[in-house]
């Protein structure tokens, strides 16, 4: 598993014609309170059924997000054992994402 910082995945989206798959892990309520522009959202707890739904692609790098980074971690390990070799964990989460790139992003 690797680890972005939300400074390095702004740049990569910026910058990079390749666009990792953004997957969201929180719960519903707190997408909707704030989340980065195309991630998908699939809460941690509906990862192991929920995936097959995503259609996400293994060959395309998957930058796994939550809150601050923990849930995040467990789903980048799931992804990886359901066969996804490019995991990449966002460290920090959305309140590192709304601290570091995007100051007008709700906080909670």
């Amino acid at each position: 598993m690797q680890h972005m910082t939300a400074t390095e995945l702004a740049e990569w989206l910026a910058r990079n014609p390749q666009q990792p798959q953004l997957l969201d892990v929180r719960e519903p309520w707190e997408f909707e309170l704030c989340h980065i522009d195309g991630s998908r959202l699939l809460p941690l707890g509906q990862l192991p059924t929920g995936l097959d739904a995503l259609a996400l692609d293994p060959e395309v790098p998957v930058v796994v997000i939550c809150h601050h980074g923990i849930r995040s971690r467990h789903a980048c390990r799931l992804l990886e054992h359901a066969g996804f070799s490019r995991v990449i964990n966002l460290s920090g989460g959305v309140e590192a994402w709304a601290e570091q790139v995007d100051p007008s992003m709700p906080r909670y």
